[in-house]
């Protein structure tokens, strides 16, 4: 447009220069003819002027045809770039469109994304749960599997029960013989004086073997619980080692249980509650030494017998029991008046064993204890009291002024069982008191009598060290050092007899000579005259048990174990007697799982 308008205004200069020329025409006319005639002479006439103006036209024209050209040029310039900058504005149109596309596109895109990682987070949380579920559903079939495979317990109506005991193949070797199986009368090994001191004895034996079930069910006071335990060590009159070493069950344990909030109360045939427990005071959680013999060790307290528990477990870690226990007595004497009597013979009529003895006990044994489980270790500490009576006749030949005589004693019992180092547990347990002997394992006389036919019981101790290690899951290993003591207690008589238990004047003359056999059958050694009343009796024994297999099939062990025995007496004529003992057991057991 701008050239254009150039162009426009030279036209029109160009109109009025030539206006103005033919104007000035006529006025110059003379005197150019003048002078041209003048000079007409001296060389050839000049171009006229409308020569000079159609000159001037020509070189104007031309100059305009090059303006236009150039003009033409320009505005093809101007056009191309018009074109230039309609296409540049529709290539940004367009560009800006694909931006807006673009940035549609990437928005929707960031949306698609985010949506996506919704769904990826999503997908996770439900994956997770799937999971979840699906280890649910593993872990319930796996239940459900066990629970047909591998049953905890047999379910009849509203009642779990659940079998156990193992069985046994074990054996004893006794330095000096004892004609005993697996269960040792620590008591009666044999000083120096007897035959049988002189020759060794190895018993096998399966009769440890025993068998349990536990009853349980839930009422809507709370749980019944019912247990069972049996054995094989007890004899009949058929019994023998000889051709088929049949022996007859016998009762271990049997008592039920009524359990009501905090409190259980239990009755029946279970182990004293002056017995040491791993955990509260609760039947069935007897912490037994994990010797093989079955009379258990030296300074363990070993009752099995009918009591009546009752026990509240006042807080989480205190539990305090009471109960009423069978009240036996064991009794010892030399140089015995016969003007008393306890008890008697079993009466067969009445189901007892008539080749052993029973006491007419006057009351049960009373008994207490507390326990408590801190959370490192477990400790109990409690007591028993006991009651004698004997029936005594003054006159001695009649029963002119006949009377019954009740004695009281009784003892204290502490017990405490800690880890000493990770997999090391070291426990103590210590009972004593005035006739309490017949609460350990060597069953050491706890009452003896007067010269006037009364009662008194005897001072009894008990005590013993426990060692167990557990290195592996497998593998057991312990050791224990156990000892009970009974002291000497006696009176003079009116003849001046020494009454009462290991008088110094019994005979310990014979105590160390051997005898020679008193029959021709081979089961009749010797003996020598001994009293030998024991002062104090102790066992030193280490052994390991090593699990083969534990698992749902059951448990499979073996182990072994040695303990050395000491039995020592109270001085008498001749010296104070000693007996000693060296024992060697293995084991091999299946237990029920």
């Amino acid at each position: 447009m701008k050239t254009q308008r150039k162009l426009t205004l030279v036209t029109v200069l160009f109109a009025m220069l030539a206006t103005a020329t033919l104007a000035q025409t006529p006025a110059s006319t003379t005197t150019r003819s003048t002078t041209t005639n003048r000079k007409q002479s001296k060389k050839t006439a000049t171009p006229s002027v409308q020569e000079q103006i159609r000159e001037l036209r020509e070189d104007l024209q031309g100059q305009i045809d090059v303006l236009k050209e150039k003009l033409t040029a320009k505005d093809s310039q101007i056009e191309a770039l018009q074109a230039m900058h309609q296409n540049t504005e529709a290539k940004t149109t367009t560009a800006a469109a694909q931006i807006q596309t673009i940035d549609n596109t990437v928005q929707q895109n960031a949306a698609a994304v985010g949506t996506l990682q919704a769904s990826v987070t999503d997908l996770r949380t439900d994956t997770i749960a799937v999971s979840s579920s699906v280890q649910q559903v593993k872990q319930t079939q796996e239940k459900l599997r066990k629970s047909l495979d591998e049953p905890d317990a047999i379910r009849y109506k509203g009642v779990a029960i659940v079998p156990g005991g193992f069985i046994a193949g074990e054996s004893i070797w006794r330095q000096r013989a004892m004609n005993a199986d697996i269960y040792t009368n620590f008591n009666a090994t044999p000083y120096m004086n007897s035959g049988e001191a002189h020759t060794s004895e190895w018993v096998p034996s399966a009769r440890a073997s025993r068998f349990s079930t536990l009853f349980s069910g839930k009422v809507p006071f709370g749980t019944l619980n019912g247990f069972l335990e049996t054995d094989f060590l007890s004899a009949g009159t058929t019994s023998n080692n000889l051709q088929s070493n049949s022996y007859t069950l016998r009762v271990r344990q049997a008592w039920g249980q009524a359990t009501f909030d905090s409190m259980k109360f239990t009755g029946g045939q279970m182990w004293t509650l002056l017995a040491e427990n791993k955990k509260s005071t609760d039947a069935g959680q007897e912490a037994v030494p994990l010797i093989f013999d079955q009379n258990l060790h030296v300074g363990a307290t070993y009752l099995r017998q009918a009591s009546f528990r009752f026990q509240d477990a006042i807080t989480p870690r205190i539990t305090l029991a009471a109960a009423i226990e069978n009240s036996q007595y064991q009794f010892s004497a030399s140089n015995a008046p016969s003007n008393f009597f306890f008890g008697s013979a079993g009466a067969a009529g009445g189901l007892d064993n008539p080749s052993a003895n029973y006491t007419n006990q006057v009351a049960p044994d009373i008994l207490v204890k507390a326990a408590f489980d801190p959370g490192h270790g477990h400790y109990e500490i409690g007591g028993v009291v006991r009651f004698f009576r004997s029936r005594f006749y003054p006159d001695g030949t009649t029963s002119v002024g006949a009377q019954n005589d009740t004695r009281v004693g009784g003892g204290f019992v502490a017990s405490a069982r800690f880890p000493v180092i990770p997999k090391l547990d070291l426990g103590l347990h210590l009972v004593a008191g005035d006739g309490t002997g017949r609460y350990g394992a060597a069953l050491l006389p706890d009452i003896t009598v007067r010269p006037n036919g009364t009662l008194v019981p005897l001072r009894n101790a008990q005590g013993l060290l426990s060692l167990e290690y557990h290195p592996l899951t497998k593998l057991d290993i312990f050791g224990y050092v156990g000892s009970e003591y009974v002291q000497r207690t006696y009176y003079i008589s009116s003849t001046g007899t020494l009454v009462g238990y290991a008088p110094p004047s019994g005979n310990n003359s014979g105590c160390d000579v051997e005898a020679v056999p008193t029959a021709g059958t081979g089961y009749a050694p010797g003996a020598s005259p001994c009293l030998g009343a024991t002062r104090a009796i102790s066992q030193y024994s280490v052994g390991w048990v090593y699990r083969i297999y534990n698992g749902p099939a059951g448990k499979l062990q073996y182990g072994a174990a040695y303990s050395y025995l000491t039995r020592n007496g109270w001085t008498g004529v001749g010296g104070a007697p000693k007996a000693t003992n060296n024992m060697v057991y293995t084991s091999f057991r299946y237990y029920i799982p």
